[in-house]
């Protein structure tokens, strides 16, 4: 097939973008080089959804120096950078994704990308695996096993795992170490607020945030709303979390009691109806909403377009929703990911960590194709450690190593 993009001119503005990127992600650079050798997957299909920017077109140029033929979409319908996927058309890739695309548009640009059959399946959020088990049945055998990116998505894997309904192995890169503890952490914490900055121009010292979460994700966010000099109340329902969270310095308290204080909110759960109509009610005028979750179920946004009186844009990215008694409630980039949706998403050094783990796992299922009982796959210890050694390397730093007495020491049962 055809790619499907809005606009192969931009495509020079998007190269500039990938080639920044690529200047500040050694780690995916050393692999593009090593892949251009070795060619891991020479032969093989990648079909990759994942936010469909500069850090993630880097990635899929990587994959193909190792001799995957790509077949790329994104996976989230406001996070597409058109000009980023025009690039990668104009460098020989297949894609199928565009900015601000319907529902229908979405649902047929994953078609597309599962259509020529993939060997690989590289998923953000858990749209691709789904499509394939329930529209692509057929086409299932000659899947090797695939790699999930986020939280969200292996929520999805574990029910359909434990539903029996999973029919090849999936990474669950999310997991990872050089993951979860730097990407959902520092890079959320990061772009969350680079997003909310950049849409609204409003100052952050002073004001109340709420965060809903306490997960890695929730931590950045609170950590990075601190220090921009907020007071921060997190929600939550997982008592140790909320004790966590007491002990990082932040007030804790349910939503319902949350709602009548903040000026932020920011929901971080992966669950649905965070902020419900109970909670508009009580909101402030001009308070601002937004989420920072994978799907934008977080914010009851069906029911607050429901209920609202009027409706404004205020800025781009911003909706103003208007309530009977008069009061103004502002949803960002519309109840989606705001680092995405209303900013770049994170920061490249700390993709270059991920995407090095989605890369690696992805050729460790190559190279065990056939060999793996379990549908549910850890990423493997030594590719975590791998990531981490280089990293350090590449930040300059060194760390000591065990002597042959200090590992026998640590072995012997005799401590």
């Amino acid at each position: 097939m055809e790619s499907e993009i809005r606009d192969i001119q931009l495509a020079e503005s998007g190269e500039r973008k990938i080639q920044w990127v690529k200047r500040n992600c050694d780690l995916l650079r050393t692999l593009e080089g090593e892949f251009s050798k070795t060619k891991p997957f020479e032969g093989k299909k990648i079909a990759l959804s994942v936010h469909l920017e500069a850090k993630t077109a880097y990635l899929c140029k990587v994959l193909a120096a190792g001799g995957a033929q790509m077949y790329i979409t994104g996976s989230n319908p406001l996070s597409t950078q058109d000009d980023v996927a025009a690039a990668l058309v104009k460098a020989g890739l297949e894609v199928h994704a565009w900015y601000d695309s319907t529902p229908e548009e979405y649902d047929a640009h994953i078609r597309s990308v599962l259509r020529p059959g993939p060997n690989i399946i590289i998923d953000d959020g858990g749209d691709l695996v789904h499509m394939m088990h329930t529209e692509f049945r057929d086409l299932i055998p000659q899947v090797i096993g695939g790699c999930e990116e986020t939280t969200t998505g292996i929520i999805r894997l574990r029910a359909m795992d434990q539903a029996g309904q999973l029919k090849f192995p999936m990474v669950m890169v999310n997991n990872a170490d050089c993951k979860h503890l730097f990407d959902n952490r520092y890079g959320t914490g990061q772009s969350v607020w680079d997003g909310i900055n950049r849409t609204t121009n409003l100052i952050v010292a002073g004001k109340i945030v709420v965060v809903a979460g306490y997960g890695w994700c929730g931590k950045g966010t609170a950590m990075r709303a601190k220090g921009l000099g907020a007071r921060v109340i997190v929600t939550e329902i997982d008592p140790v979390k909320a004790i966590e969270a007491v002990m990082d310095g932040f007030d804790v308290m349910p939503m319902k009691e949350a709602a009548k204080l903040g000026d932020f909110f920011v929901t971080v759960t992966g669950c649905e109806k965070v902020i419900d109509e109970e909670d508009f009610a009580q909101m402030k005028d001009g308070v601002i909403l937004c989420n920072a979750g994978h799907f934008d179920c977080e914010i009851d946004m069906a029911r607050l377009r429901q209920i609202a009186v009027a409706k404004q844009e205020m800025r781009k990215n911003i909706m103003g929703y208007q309530m009977e008694d008069g009061r103004t409630i502002c949803v960002l980039a519309e109840g989606r990911l705001v680092n995405l949706a209303a900013g770049d998403g994170h920061p490249a050094e700390i993709m270059d960590m991920s995407f090095a783990i989605q890369a690696l796992s992805a050729k460790y299922l190559v190279e065990h194709q056939g060999k793996l009982d379990q549908k549910l796959i850890d990423v493997p210890v030594e590719v975590d450690r791998d990531v981490a050694m280089r990293k350090l390397a590449f930040l300059g730093r060194s760390i000591d190593v065990l002597t042959p007495e200090q590992e026998e020491y640590l072995n012997s049962s005799s401590i």
